[in-house]
């Protein structure tokens, strides 16, 4: 399985801010260069984030993007299954349909085993992706030049 481009991108934004001190509130922007994706992406992330109760966003001077303690604690499968939504991994019903689909039986194994996939991220959170190695690694993590 493969996950999407934005929920590997949250992922990696919900590390790098695991990683920062708590008076430290980068902007998305500066997030956004941190690890190096644009930030029209970043920033569509950061709000699906932040409607979660993952992020939290504080505007004007002093303002930017902390990790809630949700963000810290919750389950990794819980929330890549947020982010990826509901769905099948193959196209049963894409048009034109499978003419296999009344007498398959790829389709419910490749469910069970995405609900294996997901169960192995069940115990996991953010704060344990961050520990060691991992973390040392995301605060060197610098803006790109502009």
């Amino acid at each position: 399985m493969r996950l999407t481009k934005a929920t590997d991108l949250a992922l990696r934004i919900a590390m790098r801010l695991a990683v920062l001190d708590a008076d430290d509130a980068p902007t998305t922007r500066e997030v956004a260069d941190a690890v190096a994706v644009p930030y029209s992406h970043a920033a569509k992330v950061v709000t699906r984030l932040r409607h979660l109760g993952l992020v939290e966003a504080r505007r004007g001077r002093g303002g930017g993007l902390a990790l809630t303690r949700a963000g810290r604690t919750a389950s990794l499968g819980w929330l890549v299954r947020e982010l990826e939504g509901e769905g099948d991994v193959v196209g049963c019903e894409d048009e034109p349909p499978c003419p296999l689909r009344s007498a398959c039986r790829l389709r419910s194994a490749l469910r069970r085993a995405q609900e294996s996939f997901y169960a192995t991220l069940d115990p996991l959170t953010i704060d344990d992706l961050v520990s060691a190695p991992t973390g040392p690694v995301l605060l060197a993590l610098t803006p790109r030049p502009t």
